[in-house]
Parts: C-alpha cells; sequence; structure tokens
C-alpha cells in the first residue's frame, strides 16, 4: 500500500522537533549539529530570533491578499534586492523551480517583443540541476530526472562543463540565454572559476544573448559575497534567487535588469503565494542580515578557517577523502570512500551532512556557525571518517 507521503525521497531515520542555531534535536532527546542546513536554506540557523519576531509581527498583522493588490512587505524587500545587486526590477515565487521557470520564459519572452521569435535556445552544462519543474529537469537534461517523463520542453542545448570550444561552436543566431550555475550544487560542488564566468559574459555580449544565473543553492552570502557571480565582477541579465533568501520560509525570486525584463508585462506572468506577506518580511530581515560587510567577512573569516580544518582532516585520512572544494561556506568533500556511507556514519557521531554528485558530501552549515561549532563539526567528521575506514 502506498504510504500517506508520496515515497518519492528516501529518507534518513530521523524526526527533528526542535531547532536552535547550528543544531537540531530529535524527537528522542539526540541532538545533532546540522551542516546541511536545510540544503543551503537556513542560511541563519533555526529559530533565529530576529527571523521569529519579523514572522511573529507579520502574522499578527495580515498573512495573504494575493498580487492583486500592493504588498507592503514585498515592496521592502524589492527594493532592498535592487539596491544590493545588479537588477532593476525582481518577482518573487514560492521556490527556486518556480524561478527557473520564470527565467525561461523571460529570456524568450525578451526575444519574441524583440522581433526575433526564433531565438529560444538556451544553453545548459552537464551536472547541472535547476529545480524539478518540466522546464527544470529539461534544463539539465540528465536521464536521472528526465526519463519517464517526456515528452520533455524543447529548446535546451545540452553542452559538456567546461568545454569552452563546445560553447563557442552552440552560440548561434537561435541563442536566446546561457543558463549556468557559478558554482554547481547538486552536481558535486563544482565552482565555474572566475575566469570562466567572464568569459561567459564576454560571449553573451558578443552574441547578444541574455545570461541567466542560478543562484539558488549559492547565493545569499553562502561564497561570502551577497551572490556568488560578485567574485568574477560580472553581472548577469536574469538571476534566479531562493534557499537561504527566505531563512527557511518558502521564498524565491527572479531578479533582472530593465532590459532582460522587458517583455513581462501584466498577464505575462503571475504567482498566487509568490511575494505573500508572510515571506517578504522574513526576507527582508534575512537580506538586511547578510548583505551587511561585517556579516560576509565574518563569513569569510570563518570560511577559511574551515577549509584549513578540513584539508587537516583529509590528510588524516588519505583512504577516505580525496579533496575539499568550493567557496565560502558552500563546500564539497570529494570523497574515495562511498560518500553515502560517509553521511551515514555522520548520522552516527552526531552530524548532518548532504549528499551530492561526484561523489561528494556537501558542507553547507548556517553561515553565522561559529568557530567552536566549526571545532566540533571536524570532530565529528574524524569520528566519521574512522567509522567508514574500519
Amino acid at each position: 500500500m502506498i504510504p500517506s507521503i508520496l515515497p518519492t525521497y528516501s529518507r534518513a531515520p530521523l524526526t527533528f522537533v526542535k531547532g536552535e542555531g547550528s543544531w537540531l534535536m530529535t524527537d528522542d532527546g539526540r541532538r545533532f549539529l546540522d551542516l546541511g542546513a536545510g540544503i543551503a536554506v537556513n542560511a541563519l540557523g533555526h529559530a533565529h530570533p530576529a527571523l521569529v519576531a519579523a514572522l511573529h509581527a507579520q502574522a499578527g498583522q495580515l498573512w495573504h491578499t494575493s498580487n492583486l493588490y500592493h504588498i507592503p512587505a514585498q515592496q521592502k524587500l524589492a527594493d532592498l534586492l535592487v539596491e544590493e545587486t545588479f537588477a532593476d526590477t525582481c518577482f518573487f515565487t514560492n521556490s527556486g523551480t518556480e524561478a527557473c521557470e520564470l527565467a525561461v520564459k523571460m529570456a524568450r519572452k525578451y526575444w519574441h517583443d524583440k522581433g526575433q521569435p526564433e531565438r529560444v535556445e538556451i544553453i545548459t552544462f552537464d551536472g547541472s540541476f535547476h529545480g524539478r519543474s518540466a522546464a527544470g529537469i529539461a534544463a539539465a537534461g540528465s536521464a536521472k530526472m528526465t526519463t519517464g517523463f517526456g515528452p520533455l520542453l524543447g529548446g535546451f542545448t545540452h553542452l559538456p562543463f567546461g568545454d569552452h570550444a563546445a560553447l563557442e561552436a552552440a552560440a548561434g543566431p537561435q541563442t536566446a540565454a546561457i543558463l549556468v550555475e557559478p558554482i554547481q550544487g547538486e552536481g558535486g560542488i563544482r565552482p565555474l572559476p572566475d575566469a570562466c564566468l567572464k568569459g561567459l559574459r564576454d560571449l553573451c555580449d558578443t552574441h547578444g544573448i541574455l545570461l541567466i544565473l542560478d543562484e539558488v543553492q549559492c547565493g545569499m552570502g553562502r561564497t561570502g559575497k551577497l551572490f556568488a557571480h560578485e567574485w568574477a565582477g560580472v553581472n548577469p541579465d536574469i538571476m534566479m534567487v531562493a534557499k537561504g533568501i527566505g531563512g527557511g520560509f518558502p521564498l524565491g525570486a527572479v531578479l533582472a535588469t530593465e532590459t532582460a525584463a522587458s517583455g513581462m508585462t501584466a498577464g505575462t506572468h503571475g504567482s498566487t503565494y509568490g511575494g505573500n506577506p508572510l515571506g517578504c518580511a522574513v526576507g527582508a530581515v534575512v537580506v538586511e542580515t547578510i548583505a551587511d560587510s561585517e556579516f560576509l567577512e565574518g563569513v569569510n573569516r570563518k570560511a577559511g578557517l574551515f577549509r584549513q580544518k578540513l584539508e587537516a582532516l583529509i590528510a588524516t585520512h588519505p583512504n577516505v577523502f580525496e579533496e575539499v572544494r568550493g567557496s565560502g561556506l558552500m563546500l564539497g568533500l570529494k570523497c574515495k570512500a562511498v560518500n553515502i556511507d560517509v553521511v551515514n556514519a555522520g548520522y552516527d557521531a552526531g552530524l548532518l551532512t548532504v549528499p551530492a554528485a561526484d561523489n561528494v558530501v556537501r558542507l553547507l552549515p548556517a553561515l553565522n556557525i561559529t568557530e567552536t561549532e566549526i571545532d566540533t563539526a571536524i570532530d565529528r567528521l574524524d569520528q566519521a571518517a574512522t567509522a567508514v575506514a574500519g
């Protein structure tokens, strides 16, 4: 008999009932150090007092009106994002998946309105992940996500990750946009080098192509900048945001330049819940907190410390770990042992991590994790590695 919850997840045998900062507590009283943060969602940890206060204050006033009316909390968050980023305008969603849908529509509508409706092709890359919607799985193109779900949405060209010659050959008169993650998350914490991101921007400028960045996982301070592309000194035309922006409350957004968004006029897109007062009230506090320069300096300092200690851990367990990769507090341990074995051994050590492709274990802690908690994380990773090594 099928369970009451559709069985699309292989869930760990853990049930959490309370969270505080970087810690989660189970229904049987055990405490776990959380290096997954809900897959990079709980950017400020669990039950952050400022987020709780913002949610409570808004919940006592107004929950939902729909986008038929002006929403003050939404306007505040939009203004903050425009002030802090390249963007001229924002559309709010409930998730990164929905942000992908709009990003694809926006790029194609842009060219349609410019009198070039044939420009519909969007270039994407192997190992990418852009959500589980029809557009998202078609964009990623992997058999794991697409098998059994055809016919797939057309108009995507999939290229090998890092193949510059293939990219040059693929960019042509029918190319609407290039869609890329500055750091692949599900794909195994694979960063796109700054030089390559600059090269993508140059290629887009040369051919008049729109650059879409998927910063759903790597954005919102995760790399030590508010958004990862800032390290390369380039800007996209369209950007997908979610996960950390809501600090645990379901919230996403598409950010865009005025030019890229020019085709999205009244009636071309919508969302019943997107940009609701509750999500935007929390999101504004998240953005105000993370965009602060001192906060980001703290992320970079702790990231440097964490990486240094991880390098030492790898040296101690050369048969379990191969390398550490990533940026900021978006790190991955490339494993020689089976990554799931490391994740499972972490449970026994009171530690939560997240598996990824390419035999990688993701480390995505809250951005306000303490240095003492980083020491604890290393100790528990050491316990897990020792158990895996036998």
